[in-house]
């Protein structure tokens, strides 16, 4: 199974798909992510042939969509769709049932195997437990559950779902992505669109970034996972999960300075605040895989890097020396001193006489001095601004 979308732009009175192109095919799970209002839910739409494509052509298997019948494609593609209402209080087993109707003829009554394809599809999705109950009575998560077991019922080739964890509690949203993430691997081609953007980090095999009606990437999550900060026009830290291996994000919104001649001397998380106001800037000595170390490496700043868990070498110094010389500031985070890392105190000393030194003096220096007094000889010496927190020393530049 292929589906292949040829420049297609599409919408209901104006073009909201601009010029869409990609292939995806079976096994597949793919994750639509974007702001609101990017063309998600029309791109999906437009793939259902629910909407029809102003310009541009849809592919599957070969056939165009545009000359399929709607029950010709109804027997390929199932569509689970965001908000599910109706009128009447069915029993969950005819809800589902409702997914045999594609294969049926006009007058034709249920057989045996469509009853049979009907519990297999609740078996599938875990709801079989749920027969006999009426869908009024169901939680969000059960409910959702009926709605895409109904999709199976149509034994799809192709499943689109409309945010299909929107309003579920947690467990909810991670077991009905393992259940796409099932399917997907036994052959069908998921296509959902998803609002939290970790989850589809976690769970899908690909991902296309829409905005504005475009496709501003697509491809795996790893590939595409930088280009969510412009997606979103937001700042992120992008890290990778040392138990699963996949990536994930931590969002931010912080106003930027914008000065990039900015030295900053921190560790252990101290840092992070700070490289998240500025533009841009430089950073060390930092052990990698430091708090501090992942979030300027994700955010492009200069690094000066040392082995983990090392003590900073003479060259990483020299290397620090030289970016505070070239640096209109520097700015000391509120960091903890030990042996391992005292030459970055005195990397400190020598922007103090430089006169170019910010010092965060948040915790007395004798709570953070764990060099039996080396760490507070140095920092008494120092001479500069001394401010409470990162607020004020990004105030004071």
């Amino acid at each position: 199974m292929r589906l292949i979308l040829k420049h297609v732009s599409s919408g209901y009175i104006e073009e909201v798909l601009k010029d869409i192109s990609f292939e995806a095919e079976a096994g597949d799970f793919i994750g639509i992510i974007g702001p609101n209002g990017s063309g998600k839910t029309t791109l999906l739409r437009t793939i259902a042939k629910i909407l029809m494509p102003k310009r541009g052509v849809i592919y599957v298997d070969g056939k165009n969509v545009a000359e399929m019948s709607v029950r010709e494609l109804a027997k390929i593609i199932a569509v689970v769709p965001q908000n599910f209402q109706t009128n009447f209080d069915f029993k969950v087993e005819d809800v589902v049932l409702m997914g045999r109707t594609p294969h049926l003829g006009r007058f034709e009554l249920e057989s045996e195997r469509d009853f049979e394809i009907t519990l297999k599809a609740m078996r599938t999705v875990g709801c079989e437990s749920l027969i006999g109950r009426s869908i009024g009575e169901l939680s969000g998560g059960e409910l959702q559950k009926v709605i895409i077991a109904r999709a199976l019922a149509q034994e799809p080739k192709i499943l689109l779902l409309d945010e299909p964890t929107a309003h579920l509690d947690i467990n909810h949203q991670i077991e009905i992505m393992n259940l796409l993430r099932k399917l997907a691997d036994s052959g069908v081609l998921v296509i959902a669109v998803i609002h939290d953007v970790n989850l589809a980090l976690q769970f899908c095999s690909k991902l296309i970034l829409m905005k504005d009606g475009k496709i501003v990437a697509i491809g795996k999550p790893e590939e595409v996972v930088e280009a969510i900060r412009d997606v979103f026009d937001i700042d992120v830290i992008v890290r990778k999960n040392p138990i699963t291996g996949k990536f994930y994000v931590l969002p931010v919104k912080l106003e930027k300075v914008g000065n990039s001649k900015i030295h900053i001397i921190c560790g252990g998380g101290s840092g992070a605040k700070l490289m998240l106001k500025l533009e841009r800037g430089s950073v060390g000595v930092l052990n990698i895989l430091d708090t501090d170390w992942e979030v300027a490496n994700s955010l492009g700043f200069e690094i000066i890097s040392e082995a983990p868990f090392s003590p900073i070498s003479d060259e990483a110094h020299e290397r620090n020396l030289k970016l505070i010389e070239k640096a209109e500031t520097v700015i000391l985070a509120d960091i903890p001193f030990g042996y391992g890392n005292l030459k970055n105190l005195e990397a400190a000393l020598y922007a103090s006489d430089l006169g170019k030194l910010i010092v965060i003096d948040r915790t007395p220096i004798e709570k953070r001095d764990f060099t039996n007094g080396r760490a507070k000889e140095l920092y008494c010496r120092l001479k500069g601004k001394f401010v409470k927190n990162e607020d004020e020393a990004i105030s004071s530049l």
